[in-house]
């Protein structure tokens, strides 16, 4: 009977394991096809290599940006600086998500509820690992299928509207009576792991397969893998936070003395004349939390919708961004390619302060929209002026002199002995209060981190899978 167990298996795994290859390398099978499609709003960026750093004199002759050759792979970058309309839609997905949450949480309103984990997911898998090995607060998720009703005059319960009206301003805040939805509680969590940490820690054991131990006995894999363990945390590179995501509109008021500033305060977020402006007021900390709910919003959809999911959505290196303000070009001083801020009919081509201050002398005054002037080779708006842009880079004077050619970037706490309280992000292209030499691709400046300025926006990048679009 044994010997009729022993070859019925066999012949189960033998014709579990044929296939139609005959026994050829021929990859894994059947496996679904992919094409890369272009993210909205964004264009495509192709590998290349450029020389990095100053293509016009250094004005100030702090040789913070010596000439450099580096290589940049392709990548997606936004088209125009991300606008005010654009994120304000993520203002509001952090209101509804609040406001969903709470919803559910009390559990008096019927028709809003959690999603429980347990509905979507295989049963027996979450009672024996999914309810054992994560905290309740992941084991269920956000309905986001019910309406939800902001209109105060259409509410349809006490319960509805005592945990709607949690959302606003209380009474004795609001100015002659103005309902506003109460900003300061509009607060996105978020994670991410910090790949530098991971890559400093030494998370693997090495050792010679012929190495033996004192006791002149091999390691096993079992043993590998138990040190393996004990040596390194996975969880220990997750990190995360909480943010408030709400701009800071008194940077109007704050950034300039003695200045008339209010109008901008009082209405550039908010208001529809202003929805195709360039978004201001965001800290380094605040673009980086838009990238992760753009990725969040964008691969939750895929996957819905039974697509591969795609790249994260980030704030630019340095390097990418000046690769990509270049156009293409060799030893420019200025996106379009140039030498100066003005064309052949006297016109300027950005919108920045020029002469001796003269800011309307171009056409704007503050921030103008984001698809004024023309735009460079690689389709990209307003590279200079305008606003001055968030990297994802670290600013150091001397970086240039250190980092690699191969897509180089800079990144604090990259290691253990860096000051965390270094924050410096590199801002680029110059804004509208700028004079011209900040509009230049190769000039150089920072903020620190948890600053927001009037003049200070961002756009997002995603990295190409691939090498050239091309090769599809």
């Amino acid at each position: 009977m044994k010997k009729l167990i022993s070859i019925a298996l066999s012949s189960v795994l033998f014709i579990g394991c044929s296939s139609n290859d005959y026994g050829e390398l021929v990859g894994v099978q059947d496996r679904p096809s992919w094409y890369p499609a272009q993210p909205y709003g964004m264009v495509y960026i192709p590998q290349g290599s450029y020389n990095m750093g100053n293509a016009d004199q250094d004005v100030p002759y702090s040789l913070i940006s010596p000439t450099k050759t580096v290589s940049v792979p392709s990548f997606w970058m936004d088209q125009t600086e991300i606008t005010n309309n654009e994120y304000r839609q993520f203002v509001q997905w952090v209101r509804d998500s609040i406001a969903r949450f709470r919803l559910a949480e009390d559990g008096l309103v019927e028709g809003y509820e959690f999603i429980d984990v347990a509905n979507m997911e295989d049963p027996t898998f979450y009672d024996e690992y999914v309810s054992l090995n994560y905290p309740d607060s992941m084991q269920r998720r956000l309905d986001w299928e019910p309406f939800i009703e902001w209109d105060r005059n259409n509410y349809f319960s006490a319960e509805y509207t005592e945990i709607m009206e949690s959302m606003y301003l209380p009474p004795e805040e609001q100015f002659m009576g103005g309902r506003m939805i109460d900003a300061r509680q509009l607060n996105y969590a978020f994670f991410w792991i910090n790949k530098q940490k991971a890559a400093r820690k030494s998370n693997r054991v090495m050792f010679d397969h012929n190495d033996a131990d004192q006791d002149g006995e091999y390691f096993s894999y079992r043993d590998y893998i138990k040190d393996s363990k004990e040596f390194s945390d996975r969880s220990s590179f997750f990190e995360g936070g909480v943010i408030n995501i709400y701009p800071d509109t008194l940077c109007w008021i704050h950034d300039f003395t003695y200045s008339y500033n209010d109008p901008m305060h009082d209405k550039y977020f908010w208001h529809p004349a202003f929805d195709d402006y360039p978004v201001v007021g965001v800290n380094w900390n605040q673009a980086r939390a838009f990238c992760n709910w753009r990725t969040k919003y964008r691969n939750e959809y895929l996957k819905k919708a039974g697509y591969f999911s795609e790249q994260e959505f980030r704030l630019p290196t340095e390097s990418e961004w000046e690769y990509a303000a270049r156009g293409g070009k060799e030893l420019t001083t200025y996106p379009w390619g140039g030498p100066y801020a003005l064309n052949s009919s006297g016109c300027y081509l950005g919108n920045f302060k020029p002469l001796r201050g003269n800011l309307v002398a171009d056409g704007g005054f503050y921030p103008v929209k984001v698809t004024a002037y023309a735009p460079n080779e690689y389709d990209l708006y307003n590279m200079a002026g305008n606003v001055s842009e968030w990297t994802n880079t670290a600013f150091d004077a001397a970086s240039y002199y250190y980092v690699s050619d191969i897509s180089p970037n800079f990144e604090y706490n990259a290691n253990p002995d860096d000051d965390p309280t270094l924050t410096r992000k590199v801002v680029r292209g110059g804004s509208w209060k700028d004079v011209a030499y900040y509009m230049q691709v190769s000039t150089r400046d920072y903020e620190y981190a948890d600053t927001s300025k009037s003049y200070v926006g961002f756009r997002t990048v995603q990295s190409f899978m691939g090498r050239d679009l091309a090769d599809f």
